[in-house]
């Protein structure tokens, strides 16, 4: 019989815990040929949510991983990915607006022959339009600057098995794109399409606008791709291109007798030429800023301690 590893990252979720652990495992009765675990990675919670899954131990089979502090989703992910003992390991997130139900399906999908089992949103419940469409944006435009194929609306739910994964683990990146990486490392891949649920209770920890999607995106762009240094050096070329236009106009004027551009002409090239040039500076930026992270050397994670169940 085949094992199943269920990773969960979270933060703050005690109302959720309960019915995603009694959701998740209904769903995996109905898989005669597996058996599973569930690895909930606690991202510095101060709810009671450690206290309720020690409570469920004694009844689920829940491996409890405690860091040290705040190291967000993507080093969480990577923890619970390291200690899952799973021929094949899911990923999905503690909200509930991903239906646990769905697992059965990827589940399917791997046992056809699929290494990486996608799951992407037909549809996403209970969020406003203004989110939806600077999501659908942000995903579009990490999709043009990617080398490789991502898929738009395919978030972090996903099943991957033991053979892709030990591949995603031996890389070093200190601030991996997750969701990247399971495209990047190849083998045979499916999709599963799913409507997303609104969110069960509790609050969102992710802000649209806040510190981690916006890693999150600028990491998207920049991990698989130099296209935006490229785009620094063909602004430059267009700043030289409207600068000698510029200098001819002036020359042609100053010959013809004519008005040449004056102190708001001056400052509008000012303005446009310090944009490209700040512009390509902080692109510039953001890959000098990935090769200090990761030339430093230090740990993408520290676990506080480990509150395994014994599966025997």
């Amino acid at each position: 019989m085949k094992l199943l590893s269920i990773v969960f990252s979270f933060k703050n979720e005690e109302k959720n815990l309960q019915e995603l652990i009694e959701r998740t495992a209904k769903s995996l009765s109905d898989l005669t040929n597996w058996k599973y675990e569930m690895i909930f990675v606690n991202d510095f919670s101060t709810d009671k949510s450690e206290e309720i899954l020690l409570n469920l131990q004694s009844q689920y089979p829940i491996t409890i991983i405690n860091m040290s502090r705040n190291f967000g989703v993507g080093p969480c992910v990577l923890a619970g990915f390291k200690y899952s003992k799973g021929d094949a390991i899911i990923y999905i997130d503690s909200d509930l607006q991903d239906p646990p139900e769905i697992i059965k399906e990827l589940v399917k999908e791997h046992e056809k022959g699929a290494e990486v089992v996608h799951t992407v949103r037909t549809k996403r419940l209970g969020e406003s339009k203004v989110k939806m469409f600077l999501t659908v944006v942000a995903y579009k435009i990490i999709n043009y600057f990617s080398d490789i194929p991502l898929h738009v609306n395919a978030g972090d739910f996903k099943l991957i098995s033991r053979k892709a994964l030990d591949k995603i683990l031996e890389l070093k990146e200190f601030r991996p794109y997750i969701r990247g990486l399971s495209v990047w490392v190849g083998y045979k891949q499916s999709k599963v399409y799913y409507v997303r649920e609104p969110r069960s209770s509790g609050k969102s920890n992710f802000s649209i606008f806040g510190s981690g999607p916006v890693n999150e995106f600028l990491t998207g762009i920049t991990a698989y791709s130099l296209k935006p240094l490229y785009l620094s050096i063909i602004l430059g070329f267009f700043a030289m291109f409207v600068s000698l236009i510029l200098i001819l106009h002036t020359i042609y004027a100053k010959l013809n007798n004519l008005t040449a551009l004056g102190s708001a002409g001056i400052l509008i090239s000012i303005s446009f030429f310090s944009g490209i040039i700040l512009l390509s500076q902080g692109i510039m930026a953001i890959y000098i800023a990935r090769i200090f992270e990761q030339v430093r050397g230090r740990k993408r994670y520290v676990i506080k301690d480990i509150k395994e169940h014994n599966l025997e």
